[in-house]
């Protein structure tokens, strides 16, 4: 990884946590910005139209046929369109929504730090109500052996604040603490 930008991705089942992990992070990691696939699309949108990232989150509904057309224009350009932007963005990156391998091996190539997070199907479903997973968006990184780090949330938020914390300071001594 450069010593200009860092990323971190995160891989794991619907309502395993990754969000949540990715914002105990970014609370500690004041350089990083969390940027998801979908707020790609977002941010370039806002730059063609000169709507806030407010104005079009607010009201998506409205603008959610442009998002999609955009997505797959920059798709049809060149299907990795939306994974360069993220890449190419300049400042320390967060991508919590990895879900296929080849994405996942995009970014390893670009050297993104790679979490996975686990849980339990019961303990997910508590969590929220699980859809479509079989689906491979659901199944395709599960025979990923090569995570940097695997984060196990089955507990309370205070445990999975404590377990954070290890990955924190592993984060702080592989990055030199330059985040």
């Amino acid at each position: 990884m450069n010593n200009h930008k860092k990323i971190i991705v995160f891989s794991g089942k619907q309502f395993a946590g990754k969000d949540t992990v990715a914002k105990i992070l970014l609370n500690e990691f004041k350089t990083f910005k969390r940027i998801g696939i979908a707020d790609a699309i977002k941010m370039e949108y806002s730059k063609k139209t000169g709507l806030s990232l407010d104005e079009i989150e607010k009201n998506k509904s409205t603008y959610r046929q442009d998002l999609i057309d955009l997505g797959n224009l920059g798709r049809s350009i060149n299907p990795d369109y939306w994974l360069n932007s993220i890449i190419e963005y300049k400042g320390n990156t967060i991508v919590t929504d990895i879900r296929v391998k080849h994405e996942y091996d995009l970014f390893k190539n670009h050297g993104a730090f790679s979490i996975r997070v686990e849980a339990s199907p019961e303990i997910r479903s508590k969590r929220g109500t699980l859809s479509s997973s079989d689906d491979s968006t659901e199944t395709e990184l599960d025979n990923i052996n090569d995570w940097d780090y695997v984060l196990y949330n089955e507990g309370s938020y205070e445990e999975l604040i404590k377990n954070v914390s290890k990955l924190i300071e592993l984060l702080k001594n592989k990055f030199n603490k330059d985040i």
